[in-house]
């Protein structure tokens, strides 16, 4: 099964970076919530060279990156305000922005990649801040950014609302999951679980590894990285047992 799936990837070069494809950022951290893979490898990417977790860094570099560019030329884009993946939105319409034709949507994943890109201009925070133990050294300054610039309408009681569109700047369309703050933009007003969990346990496997040291204890987890064919790092000392309820695992 995982080579089947692995057999669908798109490793392609993507704003100065080489690397497995996939649009929303959401696809590049899920799963790095819970597994460390640092210095393990399956057979794809034992083959270019780099891991799941190098994979992801340079993900989020282009990301990055493509903000700086911002070929669409949405308003509030640059090197500390990124961040594209599923998230709410404004509204579902096709608007006219100073001349030019855009379409937004509510909830929707957006993203950009070498082969399917959806920018609407609306930018989740969390894109970024569960980015951190990948490049804390670009994301730090991004969640500090938006937080000094956005604060005042993206900050509440569980930190960043779900997501901002500085170019959504309608105030007579109706706009279900947030509300629009004229010469500011779109800001969401609620929090989703799916986006607010990510960051705080992504923050703390920057902060202490927490998650990744017990998953790491986990059998099935063990036992189902090495079937699919990862080898090295951490897994090379971990303990399962052959059979269930043979062994513990360190």
């Amino acid at each position: 099964a995982w080579e089947t799936f692995v057999s669908t990837y798109r490793w392609a070069e993507h704003e100065g970076q080489n690397y497995v494809n996939f649009a929303p950022l959401f696809g590049h951290q899920f799963s790095h919530v819970w597994i460390d893979f640092r210095g393990i490898r399956d057979a794809f990417l034992r083959e270019k060279g780099i891991d799941y977790f190098e994979n992801s860094r340079r993900a989020v570099l282009a990301q990055r990156a493509y903000a700086i560019r911002n070929p669409e030329g949405f308003l509030g884009y640059g090197p500390d305000v990124w961040g594209l993946s599923a998230c709410d939105g404004p509204a579902d319409a096709t608007l006219t922005v100073d001349g030019k034709s855009r379409k937004f949507v509510t909830y929707g994943a957006r993203g950009v990649s070498s082969f399917w890109s959806h920018d609407d201009g609306t930018i989740t925070p969390m894109a970024a801040a569960a980015s951190l133990p990948f490049a804390p050294e670009v994301v730090l300054p991004a969640i500090r950014e938006m937080k000094r610039l956005h604060g005042e309408h993206l900050w509440g009681e569980y930190g960043f609302f779900d997501a901002f569109n500085p170019t959504f700047r309608f105030t007579d369309v109706p706009t279900p999951l947030g509300k629009v703050v004229p010469e500011a933009g779109w800001y969401a007003t609620n929090y989703l679980g799916i986006d607010q969990g990510p960051i705080v346990l992504m923050l703390e496997n920057q902060r202490s590894g927490l998650l990744w040291r017990l998953m790491r204890r986990s059998p099935p987890i063990v036992a189902g990285l090495r079937r699919a064919g990862f080898t090295g790092g951490w897994l090379e000392e971990a303990a399962v047992p052959v059979r269930s309820g043979e062994a513990s695992v360190r």
